[in-house]
């Protein structure tokens, strides 16, 4: 109980950016909580958070341990929830967030499914390409795809999403296919602008590198450029989330597979919370049962 109570406190103070504040949210001193914090460190024999009278930091040691430390308390609260729920079923409002483009075409029809499933949940989607403050905006959960920089929410990774180079089968016939990232050079490549290069990595070093494109069109709207490429215009690199069924259905073809870069994960961020609602819980299991199998993406 006594090593649970410092997690718990370590957590709490991390995220909430001061010894006071976890304090409150506890009911208790600040000096107890700053107890908890010394016997974790002793404990642990490392140094997880720099305090002054003005600043606190998370040391290097203690990012780590405060993601590990957010999975094992979301985990748990799951576990006891599961448990004392029993049959209950899930009920309440559900705010979630999503990127426009991915958010219609990946996140709304799985929310009517989930709706269909727990009527007695009411749902508010917000698709939006800015990067939404869940806290402020009492968002329960955020659907992201790529490097998760906020250290201060929950992450569950869904699956996982690859981005490749694609281009209707005619522009190849007419123009050729390209072997390597250099044969770019010589196609029109239709991009979101010049600042963003498209990402490859070497078949054989596996080194990453990002390669400036270019062509007489540019776009900051995906979906333009991805009907660019159905009109046999040039190359796009799009992500499979959006040309999964134009492959499989032979409107477009992937070049450059052997070059293609890491995969990048999708996850559902949440507010570190004692207990996670049900419907949170239902509505992240749905998504990641989707996400998670590799036949969802040639689907939709």
């Amino acid at each position: 109980m006594d090593r649970l109570k410092q997690i718990e406190a370590f957590v709490s103070v991390a995220t909430r950016g001061s010894l006071s504040a976890a304090a409150r949210a506890e009911d208790v001193t600040p000096a107890i909580i700053g107890r908890r914090i010394d016997a974790l460190e002793a404990r642990l024999g490392v140094k997880l958070l720099l305090r002054t009278t003005r600043k606190l930091t998370i040391t290097f040691e203690g990012q780590a341990f405060l993601e590990d430390c957010q999975r094992l308390l979301n985990d748990l609260a799951n576990a006891e929830a599961t448990v004392s729920l029993g049959g209950v079923r899930a009920g309440g409002h559900l705010k979630v967030s999503a990127p426009a483009g991915f958010g219609r075409q990946h996140v709304a029809p799985l929310v009517g499914e989930f709706m269909q499933a727990n009527p007695e949940v009411t749902v508010n989607l917000n698709l939006s390409d800015r990067l939404v403050d869940l806290i402020n905006e009492n968002i329960d959960c955020a659907i992201r795809i790529g490097d998760l920089t906020d250290s201060s929410l929950v992450s569950v990774r869904l699956g996982e999403m690859r981005r490749m180079v694609v281009a209707s089968p005619a522009y190849l016939v007419a123009h050729g296919v390209p072997r390597t990232p250099a044969d770019l050079d010589r196609h029109e490549c239709l991009s979101l602008g010049q600042q963003r290069g498209w990402v490859f990595r070497h078949p054989e070093t596996g080194e990453v590198d990002t390669r400036k494109v270019s062509g007489v069109f540019e776009c900051n709207d995906g979906a333009v450029l991805h009907e660019w490429a159905l009109a046999g215009r040039g190359l796009a690199w799009r992500s499979l989330w959006e040309v999964g069924r134009d492959l499989k259905e032979g409107r477009l073809t992937s070049v450059l597979d052997a070059w293609q870069a890491p995969p990048m994960g999708i996850y559902a961020v949440f507010p570190q919370r004692r207990h996670l609602p049900l419907r949170v819980r239902l509505f992240i299991d749905l998504l990641k049962e989707n996400y998670g199998r590799a036949s969802y993406w040639e689907l939709r």
